[in-house]
Protein backbone atom coordinates (compact mmCIF):
# COMPACT_ATOMS: atom_id res chain seq x y z
CA UNK A 1 0.00 0.00 0.00
CA UNK A 2 1.37 3.36 -1.10
CA UNK A 3 0.05 6.71 -0.56
CA UNK A 4 2.28 9.23 -3.20
CA UNK A 5 2.33 13.33 -1.58
CA UNK A 6 4.92 14.92 -3.69
CA UNK A 7 1.97 17.60 -3.40
CA UNK A 8 -1.63 18.45 -2.23
CA UNK A 9 -2.33 19.05 -5.75
CA UNK A 10 -0.92 15.58 -6.82
CA UNK A 11 -1.79 13.61 -4.01
CA UNK A 12 -2.51 9.97 -5.21
CA UNK A 13 -3.76 6.81 -3.18
CA UNK A 14 -2.25 3.96 -4.38
CA UNK A 15 -2.21 0.64 -3.19
CA UNK A 16 -4.85 -1.43 -0.96
CA UNK A 17 -7.36 1.19 -0.12
CA UNK A 18 -9.74 -1.53 1.25
CA UNK A 19 -7.29 -2.10 4.44
CA UNK A 20 -6.68 1.82 4.69
CA UNK A 21 -10.37 2.34 4.65
CA UNK A 22 -11.12 -0.17 7.31
CA UNK A 23 -8.65 1.68 9.40
CA UNK A 24 -10.02 4.65 8.82
CA UNK A 25 -13.47 4.08 9.74
CA UNK A 26 -12.02 2.53 12.85
CA UNK A 27 -10.16 5.83 13.82
CA UNK A 28 -12.81 8.18 12.61
CA UNK A 29 -16.68 6.46 13.08
CA UNK A 30 -18.10 9.01 11.35
CA UNK A 31 -17.12 7.77 7.73
CA UNK A 32 -19.48 6.00 6.33
CA UNK A 33 -18.48 3.79 3.45
CA UNK A 34 -20.09 5.93 0.93
CA UNK A 35 -17.10 8.46 2.33
CA UNK A 36 -14.71 6.11 1.95
CA UNK A 37 -16.12 4.46 -1.37
CA UNK A 38 -12.70 4.74 -4.00
CA UNK A 39 -13.05 4.46 -7.69
CA UNK A 40 -10.13 5.05 -9.61
CA UNK A 41 -8.80 8.38 -11.05
CA UNK A 42 -11.32 9.63 -8.47
CA UNK A 43 -9.19 10.67 -5.77
CA UNK A 44 -10.01 14.24 -5.67
CA UNK A 45 -13.65 13.68 -4.85
CA UNK A 46 -12.49 10.72 -2.24
CA UNK A 47 -10.68 13.62 -0.38
CA UNK A 48 -13.46 16.13 -0.58
CA UNK A 49 -15.87 13.40 1.09
CA UNK A 50 -13.58 12.98 3.30
CA UNK A 51 -12.56 16.50 4.15
CA UNK A 52 -16.05 17.12 4.53
CA UNK A 53 -17.62 13.96 6.61
CA UNK A 54 -14.62 15.16 8.88
CA UNK A 55 -14.53 19.10 9.18
CA UNK A 56 -11.24 18.93 8.18
CA UNK A 57 -8.97 20.75 5.93
CA UNK A 58 -7.43 18.87 2.43
CA UNK A 59 -4.06 19.26 3.86
CA UNK A 60 -4.62 17.55 7.10
CA UNK A 61 -6.67 14.28 5.33
CA UNK A 62 -3.63 14.07 3.53
CA UNK A 63 -1.65 13.99 6.42
CA UNK A 64 -3.59 11.14 8.01
CA UNK A 65 -3.59 9.52 5.28
CA UNK A 66 0.04 9.59 4.85
CA UNK A 67 0.57 8.74 8.55
CA UNK A 68 -2.21 5.78 8.56
CA UNK A 69 0.30 4.20 5.62
CA UNK A 70 3.01 5.04 7.14
CA UNK A 71 1.92 3.06 10.01
CA UNK A 72 0.66 -0.12 8.32
CA UNK A 73 4.02 -0.91 7.16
Amino acid sequence: MALSSKTNKDFKITGNWEVLSKELQKKFPQLTETDLKFEATKDEELLKRIETRLGKKREDVISILTKMQTEAK
